[in-house]
């Protein structure tokens, strides 16, 4: 079997590509330009900017299965005509233009990383893959209509799909509010957090339990064009998500019981009400799909994960 990754340079793909290396399956990359973070061995394709919907022809000999994580997370300039359309040119078109050229290839199987938001930004009860989605935000709309295309080529072509929706992924050297939070709670002097008071209800999925879950579905035959939401087994609250870095780290963090409508109130003012719900707001989702579907379960439990991401920490 061999795999070509997009996106491999990325948070995921980095963590998703040594696994692989580790495991001797034969892949290839495409990237904008040559990266030195990968082995020699490890072919890389360089296609500049993807955004222009190059020729992928050529780069999908012997490959069975893509997996596409490349895309656009953020728009910088928010001035824009239309932020919508920007996150469609990575995230829509570049995704299906893929798909179409490696349908024409011959390679069986594309999986596709979307996201959680797909389904909505918040809930009251565990999201399944048969609820009907409810994207709020552009780049949410987005994926959803890359998923959309995909589907539909699957119906008209012997291209199988697989679509993979994650909530926070969280691992070492992750992102947004997961990266803010570890630096906050890893600072050399205490700062307080006004987190106290959040009795919310979320899901996360540690890179290894990702990474694990997106290789599976390189081999399982039962996960062809179906979707899956992924997470860890816990559905905790922010609050806890704090108590158990600080635990990893061995660190002690002072929780504020402020008001969650004060900070909310306060975000809005910030410009920051999107980070605001998702540090606040419940979004949880129900992996019984891939537990009985595919016989999946996660590999790592959140405490085991932090660990390891401490220990990184302190090796840097």
């Amino acid at each position: 079997m061999k795999l070509l990754i997009t996106g491999a340079t990325g948070f995921i793909g980095q963590t998703l590509v040594g696994e692989l290396i580790s495991q001797k399956i034969d892949i290839s990359i495409a990237v904008r330009k040559k990266s030195k973070l990968f082995p020699s061995e490890i072919e890389q394709f360089v296609m500049g900017d993807f955004e222009i919907n190059p020729n992928f022809y050529e780069i999908f000999s012997g490959v069975d299965c893509v997996i596409h994580l490349a895309g656009r997370a953020h728009v910088i300039d928010k001035t824009q005509a239309s932020v919508l359309d920007e996150f469609r040119k990575s995230n829509t078109e570049l995704t299906i233009n893929l798909a179409q050229q490696a349908s024409m290839a011959g390679v069986k199987r594309f999986i596709f990383l979307s996201s959680v938001r797909v389904n909505g930004n918040q809930n009251n009860y565990s999201f399944l893959e048969t609820d009907t989605p409810n994207p709020q935000e552009d780049y949410a709309i987005s994926k959803y209509e890359a998923e959309e295309g995909l589907l539909k080529l699957a119906k008209n072509s012997n291209l199988e799909v697989v679509i993979i929706r994650p909530p926070l992924v969280y691992g070492s050297n992750a992102p947004g509010n997961f990266g803010r939070l570890l630096k906050w709670v890893d600072a050399k002097f205490i700062l307080p957090l006004p987190l106290g008071n959040v009795n919310n209800a979320r899901s996360f999925v540690a890179i290894d339990n990702l990474v694990n879950f997106i290789f599976t579905c390189t081999i399982h035959p039962k996960a062809a064009n179906e979707i899956f939401l992924i997470s860890d087994n816990d559905i905790i609250t922010t609050t806890q998500l704090v108590k158990n870095i600080a635990k990893a780290f061995n660190k002690k963090v002072i929780l504020l019981p402020i008001p969650i409508r004060w900070m909310t109130f306060l975000a809005k003012l910030l410009g920051r009400e999107a980070d605001a719900v998702r540090l606040f707001s419940s979004l949880s989702v129900d992996i019984s799909k891939a537990r009985d579907l595919l016989g999946w379960y996660p590999i790592s439990t959140m405490e085991e994960q932090l660990i390891k991401i401490a220990e990184n920490e302190k090796i840097i």
